[in-house]
């Protein structure tokens, strides 16, 4: 029971994780991009990392999606 829920915060937490780091991704490569070349793809990947770890760490206080 207990891993059970687990899982459950586990897969939740990861799934609110990368959808922050896309929002993130999105963020930053619409400022200041103007073609695919100019993009610093690891400064994207460096703060798409950054706050996918920032977005785990707030879910260790509580996620309401899992009871």
């Amino acid at each position: 029971m207990k891993n059970e829920k687990f899982l459950k915060w586990l897969k939740a937490a990861g799934i609110r994780a990368l959808k922050t780091m896309a929002e993130t991704a999105l963020a930053l490569i619409g400022t200041n991009t103007i073609g695919i070349t100019e993009v610093d793809w690891i400064g994207l990947l460096s703060a798409c990392a950054l706050s996918g770890v920032v977005t785990i760490l707030t879910c260790i206080k509580g996620l309401p999606e899992v009871k």
